[in-house]
């Protein structure tokens, strides 16, 4: 281990001469210009190869071998089903119906993009199609099988030429009628096609404006905390060439095939670039304002800052990075494709702060503190004197810090067992996107299971399957066996659901199915959205349950290697774990009852788990890292509170751009990332304002010398 410690402080002494060297700074900052702007030049952008259609299940997964199964033995009108939801609130009238018909003709003789197979509604009889009308007279369905496989930018432009077809046949655009229009005809593009039509357009241009916004929170931040416009442009010139180098080679890897990213996972990307990125920054810019206040040389300030701060950065970088890759144990596609653009945004982050930034600071010296620039004559007293109460405070009441930590924490932490979890797809729609209003026409004039019907298919069946499948609660229909041409021992049933597809109910009939069937030799396939669904929530829960513990256990590794204190390493992580249950505790508070939200989904404990954990413990090792160098010199309480006083500026400054970078998340069309947005945002506060100022000092004060056990034994042995 000191081998390791020796060749590191070999490369941070090298680097550190670079940097203040007279060529070394200009070459380091001339390379990153030249990397960024060449590969913007060569390679693709990652938003031209992002796949937001992509699976989120393996082949190996039962609602998956169901799909091949059907596709093997059955005939099946294989595409993406476009359900065209007509509707009138005073009822579909013959002569409604028979435009229906006219608009379906056209699409026979001249079929829109993309458009695989078509029902023959214009050969129907009009007295037949009254009676496929729902239940209610005021509503009919007219399926269109798109091509599978086709992109939803295809799948939009097949629905855009629809609707000005039916300019010719109808008085009004239906596609653009209220829902609650009493005389107009009412017409919504919905299924699989027009939701994932809707999908895309929720993320258009997400990532341009998530930019903007994520710049300019964090500019106005800077500027307010550090009051130096030269300064806060530092941190942003830096995350800034990190995300140009970034973005086309994940457009490269997309191309390639090597990779499969989407829409969300830019989108998050991009928030974690400028959140953690800015902090990586304001760690070495605070350390450097420091010693330029006890050091006139602002070369020789820089060096003492890069080496004392860029093992912790390192560490920091590297705990996120490494957690951040353990999403590759994971089966679930959207967390498993996360892995690789994350852990590529902060590597690269990573050396734009320990390269790129110093060789900036190295270039601007003092005058990036302008107007208030630090000079040991000029040094403020009164400085920090806040975090020096703070840390007084911390020390001499520890027991009452952490009594009222863990009671304020725990009863956060115990609202996580009243959240209730939904996978419901439809639900994260805002209710006015055209496939969720079709699906509410569907569901309030069919029943909501006519959206999506399940395909159960059995082999070596017996005669009373259907009626056994019919007999469960919530089955609204079972059709009749449809026998296999190619096999006879497979038959197939369409089952439709009372509830909505996409709902916990729904997907909690797949077992019962399953039970359903009795025979001793029979096998039964269950294919369907709510079947996929089904298993993306088994494979989530069990991936919830792989990766958690991995993540703990690297952390509590890395931080044993940097700390070298068994005590510390258990607290620290501790402290992070009991910050990430309470903030998703605070989380459904707020959801659930100031915004009402029934359910948050079920993809954010882990979510927010590698995110919360990961970036929390990186104000624990800028902290704890400061305690320990102070600990070296002085009493442990007295380097509690410098560690306090020191670090809690630029903590409370990082933890607030980070919160608050997360936070515009919430300004997206998308309750899942407005969910993770804020639990995440949650979690960052409460590690910044209560548990690194208070209740990690408090700990470190009331443990004194066993918080360094063993690392540090021998320093307090010879006191």
């Amino acid at each position: 281990m000191n081998r390791i410690g020796g060749f590191i402080l070999k490369i941070k002494d090298g680097i550190a001469k670079i940097i203040s060297g007279k060529k070394g700074r200009f070459v380091i900052i001339a390379i990153w210009i030249v990397v960024a702007l060449g590969l913007q030049f060569i390679l693709p952008n990652a938003s031209t190869y992002k796949e937001d259609t992509a699976r989120d299940l393996s082949k190996s997964e039962p609602s998956v071998i169901a799909e091949k199964v059907e596709d093997r033995y059955f005939e099946k009108n294989n595409g993406i089903p476009l359900l065209i939801t007509w509707s009138s609130n005073q009822g579909l009238s013959t002569s409604d119906l028979e435009k229906i018909q006219e608009l379906n003709a056209s699409l026979q003789n001249d079929p829109i993009p993309n458009q695989n197979q078509l029902v023959p509604l214009e050969k129907v009889p009009p007295q037949v199609l009254l009676e496929q009308r729902s239940k209610d007279k005021k509503s009919f369905i007219q399926t269109v099988i798109m091509d599978e496989g086709t992109s939803s930018e295809k799948i939009k432009i097949a629905i855009s030429e629809l609707e000005k077809r039916t300019n010719g046949i109808f008085r009004n655009n239906p596609f653009e009628t209220n829902l609650d229009s009493e005389k107009q005809l009412i017409a919504r593009a919905t299924g699989p096609a027009g939701i994932s039509v809707d999908a895309s357009e929720l993320f258009k241009d997400a990532d341009v404006s998530l930019l903007i916004a994520t710049v300019c929170i964090v500019l106005l931040i800077l500027l307010l905390i550090y009051r130096s416009p030269i300064l806060a442009l530092i941190p942003l010139i830096a995350v800034g060439m990190a995300y140009l180098i970034v973005t086309p080679i994940l457009g490269f890897l997309g191309k390639e095939g090597i990779i499969t990213y989407s829409s969300q996972g830019l989108s998050i990307m991009t928030v974690l670039l400028f959140g953690a990125g800015t902090d990586y920054c304001l760690f070495l810019i605070s350390r450097y304002r420091h010693f330029l206040k006890i050091e006139q040389d602002r070369f020789k300030s820089l060096r003492f800052a890069f080496r004392g701060v860029s093992g912790a950065i390192l560490l920091s970088g590297l705990t996120v990075m490494c957690a951040l890759l353990l999403l590759l144990a994971t089966r679930y596609g959207s967390f498993h494709n996360f892995a690789i653009p994350f852990s590529l945004a902060i590597l690269v982050m990573l050396l734009s702060s320990l390269t790129l930034v110093p060789a900036l600071l190295g270039v601007f010296g003092r005058v990036s503190f302008w107007p208030f620039i630090p000079h040991p004559s000029r040094e403020n007293k009164k400085e920090n004197r806040l975090w020096d109460a703070i840390g007084r405070i911390a020390i001499r009441y520890p027991i009452i810090i952490i009594i009222f930590s863990v009671v304020l924490l725990g009863m956060a932490s115990f609202q996580v067992t009243q959240i209730n979890y939904s996978y419901d797809t439809l639900s994260s729609f805002p209710d006015d996107m055209p496939s969720k209003e079709g699906f509410r026409l569907i569901e309030d004039h069919f029943g909501a299971g006519y959206l999506a019907p399940l395909t159960v298919i059995v082999k070596n069946g017996q005669s009373k399957d259907r009626e056994a499948l019919q007999e469960i609660e919530g089955v609204k229909s079972v059709s009749s066996a449809e026998p296999s041409s190619k096999n006879k021992s497979f038959l197939k049933y369409s089952v439709i659901l009372n509830e909505n597809p996409y709902s916990k109910e729904a997907m909690n009939k797949i077992p019962k199915l399953k039970q359903a069937i009795k025979g001793v030799d029979s096998q039964v396939y269950i294919a369907g959205q709510t079947a996929t669904q089904f298993d993306e929530r088994s494979v989530s829960k069990t991936d919830e349950k792989i990766v958690i513990p991995l993540v703990i256990v690297l952390i509590s590794v890395l931080l044993l290697f940097y700390l070298r204190s068994i005590v510390a390493m258990i607290y620290l992580v501790l402290t992070v774990l009991f910050s990430y249950t309470a903030s998703l505790g605070m989380g459904w508070l707020i959801l659930h009852y100031f915004f009402e939200v029934d359910a948050i989904s079920g993809l954010i404990p882990l979510y927010a788990f590698i995110f919360i954990v990961a970036l929390g413990e990186d104000y624990n090792i800028f902290m704890v890292s400061s305690i320990w160098e102070n600990a070296h010199k002085m009493p442990i309480s007295k380097a509690v509170r410098e560690g306090v006083h020191e670090t809690g500026g630029v903590i409370t400054s990082a933890g607030v751009i980070l919160a608050a970078t997360f936070l515009v998340l919430t300004t997206l069309p998308i309750e899942l990332l407005v969910q993770f947005g804020l639990i995440t945002a949650l979690g960052i506060l409460v590690d910044t304002f209560l548990i690194r100022p208070l209740l990690v000092p408090a700990l470190t004060v009331l443990l004194g010398k066993w918080a360094f056990w063993p690392g540090m034994n021998r320093l307090f042995k010879s006191r």
